[in-house]
């Protein structure tokens, strides 16, 4: 008699531990396509079996088995890093490409050449008041390009500080969200066993990786701790430490908690690139542009200083003014008349000698031993170079961002195929332990009936 009701009551809690896997299966399929979750598998342990020792065996649910691989999880996150950053500077360099265009109609180069081509036409009618008057119109729209370039550059500038802080408010909410979940491990022993809680962490981290370099170190309890640039506590255990920006300066600064500056530790990601751009590459562009500008107002003016006016004066009035520092955004043209403009040499007044000089600046090795036209054509061709690598480095990346999860798919995504058959597998074991509960059912009645 005892004999059958320990057969009875292992074959009844094998059914239990059967229902468990039957739960953790469907868990799986219902979530398959879940940000974060991996499959999840029951252990199996068979208890001790010896009947001469009393030792009735058995089987029993062990932990749930994940199958979380970190080292998968990292080289996801780590491709995720580049390919935020060379998506950033792809989408944000591709706004300041068409400001350098040289085919467009109104570009810093074709209206320089159109306005020394300006003096080749007063050169051939020094004294003709429209002639005079086409050139302070020409330089007027020299002006013009610079100014709209320089702005343009300034707009892309301004989206990049405004990008920078939703970057950071982001890194900020997603550090809230981990330290709420570290939180809910460490109140419940049953936390490690969460499935769901452990596909939200991960989900969490991934979305971080595509704004911000980070490491994840794993504390006792299953929390995981978070540094950003590998040195910054962002998620201590149950407590998240905000960032912030200050983008109202000449550059982006990314301040700790506590105020220090670790801009310097952010170096991937969205918010890597947004760096990058606002405190160098986008500085730079304009740096060359004010150059330019303030390089190319200097040389006409000294150009025109040598000169005489039609009055056969040496002129009064620069043609261009600027502020320095900013020549680009500045230039202007001065209140110069047509009469003003020195076309003439000082020994020939009421000639061309000087327009004709000015004329010739157009090929003249004015900056670093580049014509005007050169110089800006340098410059675009960094910005086309620059575009172009960030195109480049964003589809290689997101190429390795593909495999990457893929390969972590195939170890630890949910295969519905796979599910299927343990559940079949499952079902069958399930179907015999409650046959064998019938059976031992039966034969519990019999005896009982003979022993009344």
């Amino acid at each position: 008699m005892g004999n059958l009701l320990t057969s009875l009551l292992n074959s009844s809690n094998a059914l239990r531990v059967y229902g468990e896997a039957f739960n953790i299966i469907q868990n799986n399929i219902t979530n398959a396509n879940t940000p974060g979750y991996v499959k999840q598998d029951v252990s199996l342990v068979a208890l001790p079996f010896n009947p001469e020792t009393m030792l009735s065996g058995g089987v029993m649910a062990g932990p749930m088995l994940s199958a979380r691989a970190s080292y998968l999880e990292n080289a996801v996150r780590n491709q995720q890093e580049l390919l935020g950053s060379a998506g950033q500077r792809s989408a944000d360099l591709g706004l300041v490409e068409p400001l350098f265009d040289l085919t467009a109609s109104f570009s810093v180069p074709t209206t320089i050449n159109k306005l020394f081509d300006g003096f080749s036409q007063l050169a051939v009618s020094p004294n003709d008041p429209g002639a005079r008057q086409n050139v302070i119109e020409l330089a007027g729209q020299v002006a013009q390009s610079f100014h709209q370039s320089a702005v343009g550059i300034t707009r892309v500038i301004t989206n990049v500080g405004s990008q920078t802080r939703d970057a950071v408010a982001g890194i900020n909410r997603i550090a809230e969200q981990l330290a709420a979940i570290n939180h809910q491990y460490r109140a419940s022993s049953a936390g490690s066993q969460d499935a769901g809680l452990d596909a939200q962490r991960h989900a969490a981290l991934e979305e971080l990786s595509q704004i911000a370099n980070f490491t994840v170190l794993k504390s006792a309890d299953g929390g995981m701790n978070v540094y950003l640039g590998g040195q910054t506590a962002l998620v201590i255990g149950e407590h998240d430490f905000a960032i912030s920006a200050n983008s109202s300066s000449t550059k982006t600064l990314i301040r700790d908690a506590q105020g220090k500056d670790i801009t310097s530790q952010v170096t991937r990601g969205s918010l890597g690139a947004l760096i990058q751009e606002r405190n160098v590459t986008l500085p730079g562009y304009l740096a060359d542009l004010n150059t330019l500008a303030g390089n190319f107002a200097d040389t006409v003016n000294t150009a025109l200083a040598q000169g005489v006016d039609r009055s056969g004066s040496a002129p009064a009035v620069n043609l261009f003014s600027y502020d320095p520092g900013r020549a680009a955004f500045t230039l202007a043209v001065t209140g110069i008349t047509p009469d003003q403009i020195a076309a003439a040499k000082a020994t020939a007044p009421g000639g061309n000698g000087n327009a004709i000089a000015i004329a010739q600046l157009s090929s003249a090795p004015a900056i670093n031993g580049f014509t005007f036209s050169q110089f800006y054509g340098n410059l675009g061709a960094r910005v086309g170079r620059d575009v172009s690598t960030a195109r480049q480095e964003s589809d290689q990346y997101q190429d390795a961002v593909t495999q990457a999860q893929q390969q972590r798919l195939q170890q630890s995504g949910v295969s519905l195929d796979e599910e299927a058959a343990k559940m079949l597998q499952f079902r069958q074991a399930y179907q015999a332990a409650g046959k064998m509960i019938t059976v031992l059912d039966e034969l519990t009645q019999d005896l009982l009936n003979l022993i009344h």
